[in-house]
């Protein structure tokens, strides 16, 4: 038994497909399944079931995969600590980012990282925050950006990068884009788009608009967009508005003639954007250096840098 069958062993267990776990291993399907024949006569147990259209992990492959999964965490980590003494801005870094973050952010950011640390390549992966959390745990990812705390999940820490403030997106010439000061108390009487439910942007957007504990807020009935892209059209069209976060306001929509983009005179009105990782990842010197070069390079004229002397930001050595 070596590290490639467990690599095998997972990722059936996470396909549920031969033909789809070798195609990630880069392997044929029959090295594939000869492999793991061989781990089930080594093993003594049998860990799949195999029908014409499905594969299915039996109960005891489902505990040896979980191992198999930390063993390989286990040796990937020893590789890290090596590459870590030589040269920790070295080598690949798994980074997850939110879809309403990813678009406004990475264009600032991956210009001075190819400049900066010139070995360091970042591999992105652009998914919702539960996602994240889910690739961050299962040890898919190395570190995500969030707009959102972590502090309920066990194993996980963030450091502290910038607060996000919200603008209203309106039609132009919209009664609430015409207001003197945009207010929560007429946020919460406007009809509202919002996204789909899987976005914490959705949340985030019915909190700083609710005026009033437990009064639901006006929406556009049976609208939900799955991205700030189509939000944004249907505001244009003049369907309803939005809140979108500050770094939006840079995108294409800014010069929008159908669009009117205000900010807002609310407290508390902002996300605050982390870097999660894992308590137990060894390259918190690339992860720290990351975090320095995301409060250089963001528009400090759109957001407020959260200074490590502020965010009490962990910096393990």
């Amino acid at each position: 038994m070596n590290l490639r069958d467990l690599q095998y062993l997972v990722a059936v267990a996470d396909h549920r497909h031969f033909g789809r776990a070798a195609e990630a291993c880069h392997v044929s399907q029959p090295t594939l399944s000869t492999q793991l024949a061989k781990l089930e006569e080594y093993l003594g147990v049998k860990l799949f079931e195999r029908t014409n259209r499905a594969v299915q992990v039996t109960p005891v492959g489902e505990r040896i995969a979980a191992a198999a999964r930390l063993a390989l965490e286990n040796a990937r980590e020893v590789v890290e600590i090596a590459r870590e003494s030589r040269d920790p801005l070295a080598g690949t870094l798994r980074l997850g980012v939110l879809p309403t973050l990813a678009p406004f952010l990475m264009p600032w950011l991956l210009r001075p990282v190819r400049s900066r640390f010139p070995k360091l390549q970042l591999a992105l992966t652009e998914e919702t925050t539960e996602h994240l959390i889910e690739r961050l745990n299962r040890h898919e990812i190395d570190a995500a950006f969030l707009a959102t705390p972590v502090d309920d999940e066990p194993g996980l820490q963030a450091i502290p990068l910038f607060e996000e403030p919200f603008w209203l997106a309106a039609p132009r010439g919209h009664a609430l884009a015409r207001c003197p000061e945009v207010t929560r108390k007429e946020l919460s009487e406007a009809e509202l788009l919002l996204l789909s439910d899987e976005h914490c942007l959705k949340q985030q957007t019915l909190e700083v608009c609710r005026h009033r504990k437990k009064v639901p807020l006006p929406s556009v009935p049976d609208l939900r967009a799955s991205s700030l892209d189509t939000l944004l059209e249907l505001v244009a069209a003049g369907i309803g508005c939005t809140l979108i976060p500050a770094l939006a306001t840079r995108g294409p929509w800014a010069r929008s003639s159908r669009m009117d983009l205000r900010p807002l005179q609310v407290a508390g009105a902002h996300r605050r954007v982390v870097l999660a990782f894992r308590a137990t990842y060894p390259r918190m010197a690339a992860l720290t250096a990351l975090a320095d070069l995301v409060r250089e390079e963001v528009p400090r004229d759109l957001v407020r840098v959260i200074e490590p002397s502020a965010s009490g930001s962990p910096r393990r050595r």
